[in-house]
């Protein structure tokens, strides 16, 4: 063979060799980045499911606490922001997930005071359709909960992957960006003072 015919095809193939790590490493990316997006979906799946027994358990408490109006409709409008908020997983800054996480974090206020209501009223407390939705929102305090770590853990792979060299490279390239996390609300680092 001709020496020019033997470079003409080492390069063919250097060009090819190239050519498929980009394609190896887009395609990583994208499927790091579908994961973060289906975790993202799960967070949310679990803070609707939330959402969706709050009108059940705000039903069976107003008919035993009626005068608890301004907590009840505390817990309505709060309901009411936290759903009408979304957050796209393509889009998620770090801005837009501590907005997500201040609605949210005004439903569960809302709701622990509605739940100190019933401490209250000690025929709510033994109702039984109201300690059913008492337990089944404590379940799903734990599935978000979940679903938040499980999150967290998706979105640090992908930032990881997106931040490696040689990847970051491609990663720039086609604009694949970062991924927020969830943190810990203001305040969950001090204990709460108890008075006896």
């Amino acid at each position: 063979m001709k020496k020019g015919t033997v470079i003409l095809i080492s390069v063919l193939a250097f060009v090819a060799i190239i050519a498929l790590w980009v394609m190896s490493a887009y395609n990583k990316l994208v499927v790091a980045e579908e994961s973060v997006t289906t975790e993202w979906a799960n967070v949310e799946s679990q803070y609707q499911r939330r959402a969706d027994l709050i009108p059940n358990l705000v039903s069976t408490v107003k008919g035993y606490a009626a005068h608890e109006q301004e907590t009840l409709d505390a817990v309505v409008s709060a309901r009411a922001k936290a759903t009408q908020m979304s957050v796209n997983a393509q889009d998620l800054t770090p801005e837009k997930l501590q907005e997500f996480q201040a609605a949210q974090g005004e439903v569960g206020s809302a709701l622990g005071r509605l739940l100190m209501i019933a401490e209250n009223y000690p025929d709510l407390k033994a109702n039984q359709n109201f300690l059913a939705l008492q337990e089944q929102l404590e379940g799903t305090e734990n599935r978000i909960q979940v679903a938040r770590q499980k999150f967290n853990l998706t979105a640090k792979t992908y930032n990881t992957s997106i931040r490696r060299f040689p990847t970051n490279i491609i990663a720039s390239m086609f604009g694949f960006e970062s991924k927020a996390y969830f943190e810990a609300e203001v305040g969950a680092a001090t204990a709460p003072k108890v008075d006896f």
